[in-house]
């Protein structure tokens, strides 16, 4: 018997503003180790990977990210130690519904029809192996043309969710069918659905076949189908990198599965099985317009919706009160990371990463501290964290965008300190990797080597400079550092001159594809 294609999905190009301070545009919530020593996209992976059965065939994951996240991607999947993935660049923000045709379209460019496991990479999950064997319940459902979601019992009227109402008569069956689809209710309604029960929260999780996917979207919202479909048509690809064509993508409606699809696909279904019941019991009396949008049953317009419920300690980890209620506690309710220490408070959560913290007599609250930015907040007002990063990012400051410490495919850089015509920084060159062939148009700069071996070109010469050792490069001369050995290599360097953004920078060669 042929294996059954399944395809993992991992969506990773969220922004995850509301985990500021942590969370940065270039540095996004995804990538973050909150718990244990593997961030969410890692976790992500990894328990994609680990989906099994005897006929299951479970290809590589196909990952769909931001063009600025491309190396970071990479060396998260290999520090996992999965191979062979797929990375496909967005180059703008089209949320979920485009981001999933990628997925589809690129598993289809084979001939290939695979079950596509689709989960947003910022999500963390408590039980693993109740959530693989969800999963292999949800594969077996979609390899016959349905749409499978998997939803989360909800324990309080949350607005930021869909929510799903199961077929109550099907309660025993694994995987039920979808009644009814609501996406983000208004307060009230999410009381009501809270209390009436029946309900499920949308995980954002999904199961589907990608012809499937395909020909719900161009049923559906055929304007980004075919939007999308000519972005792929333009694709390029570099080594794993596969990058849909920008000015194509770049009109490519922005919207969500769940709205593209989700929740007209639920309306249609119930108007049609509507006007089919009443046609038969009483002709002429069927009126489709009176259905309500998301109340529907599937299965009367060729899409099946059915709902798989999950129980695996699920959780979005969409603010920092989610973040506290994941994490281990104390007696009283505290959550620390880091180098923090907690006295006489209760329900905190202190998240310390480059000094100590002290808290003291707090309730409820949430203190994040990183070496640039330090947020405190009570835990009933964390939602509203994305209005500080709108702010700083109107005001034209960087903290929402970079951390002091930025990372760089060949390591990364620590802004240590700064001022009117220098700047230090503190630089780790991993084993083997090199820095881009460059000049600098306004600015000098001296180098110390702190650890390991340097290879530095400087103009002509190229020479080797150990721990102690230092050189200077003039201002506009052609340079490069790289790290020969096999431990990694750290300097010192002092920035001088009138002008010290990064963007005044010109490369001639590049490891990483970062020439024009």
């Amino acid at each position: 018997m042929t294996p059954l294609s399944v395809l993992p999905v991992l969506m990773a190009g969220g922004s995850g503003t509301r985990l500021w301070p942590l969370s940065r545009a270039q540095y996004p919530k995804q990538f973050l180790v909150l718990h244990g020593n593997r961030s969410l996209f890692q976790d992500a992976a990894a328990r994609l990977a680990a989906i099994q059965a005897p006929d299951f065939a479970v290809g590589a994951p196909c990952v769909v990210g931001n063009e600025e996240h491309r190396f970071l991607i990479l060396e998260q999947l290999r520090e996992t130690g999965l191979s062979g993935a797929s990375l496909l660049l967005e180059p703008a923000a089209r949320n979920t519904a485009p981001a999933m045709t990628l997925a589809a379209l690129q598993a289809r460019a084979a001939g290939d029809d695979p079950v596509l496991v689709v989960t947003p990479a910022d999500q963390t999950v408590t039980a693993p192996a109740a959530f693989g064997a969800a999963l292999v319940e949800a594969v077996r459902a979609a390899a016959g043309g349905a749409v499978v979601l998997l939803g989360i019992t909800p324990d309080r009227p949350e607005t930021g969710f869909g929510y799903i109402r199961a077929d109550p008569t099907g309660e025993s069956a694994p995987v039920r069918l979808v009644e009814r689809f609501v996406e983000k209710p208004n307060a009230a309604t999410a009381e009501r659905y809270l209390r009436e029960g029946g309900y499920f929260w949308n995980s954002g999780m999904f199961v589907v076949r990608a012809s499937a996917w395909l020909e719900a979207l161009e049923r559906f919202r055929p304007d980004i189908a075919g939007a999308t479909r000519l972005a792929w048509q333009g694709r390029t690809t570099d080594a794993s990198f596969i990058r849909p064509d920008a000015d194509a993508f770049a009109k490519v409606p922005s919207e969500s599965i769940d709205y593209a699809v989700m929740e007209p696909a639920a309306k249609a279904c119930f108007e049609s099985r509507a006007a089919a019941s009443t046609s038969a019991t009483n002709p002429g009396a069927a009126r489709p317009g009176d259905a309500r949008p998301g109340d529907a049953p599937a299965g009367a317009t060729g899409l099946e919706l059915r709902m798989l419920p999950l129980d695996a300690g699920w959780s979005d980890l969409g603010a920092w009160d989610a973040v506290w209620q994941v994490g281990a506690k104390d007696a009283d309710g505290n959550c620390a990371v880091g180098d923090a220490l907690v006295r006489g408070s209760r329900d905190t959560l202190v998240h310390a990463t480059s000094r100590l913290v002290s808290v003291v007599g707090l309730a409820d609250v949430v203190v994040v501290e990183t070496p640039d930015a330090v947020l405190v907040t009570h835990r009933d007002r964390c939602q509203e964290v994305k209005q500080v990063v709108t702010e700083l990012g109107q005001a034209g400051r960087t903290e929402h965008t970079v951390h002091r410490l930025v990372h760089r495919p060949w390591g990364w850089y620590d802004s240590i300190d700064a001022g009117p015509r220098f700047q230090v920084k503190r630089i780790m060159v991993k084993p083997g990797a090199s820095l881009s062939l460059q000049k600098h148009h306004h600015r000098a700069e001296h180098w110390i080597v702190v650890k390991g071996t340097a290879e530095v070109t400087n103009g002509e010469q190229v020479t080797l400079l150990g721990e102690n050792q230092s050189t200077f490069i003039p201002l506009g001369q052609v340079h490069r550092l790289a790290n020969p050995g096999k431990v990694p290599l750290e300097i010192i360097e002092v920035q001088s001159g009138s002008y010290l953004g990064e963007d005044d920078i010109v490369r001639y060669e590049d490891s990483y594809g970062r020439t024009k």
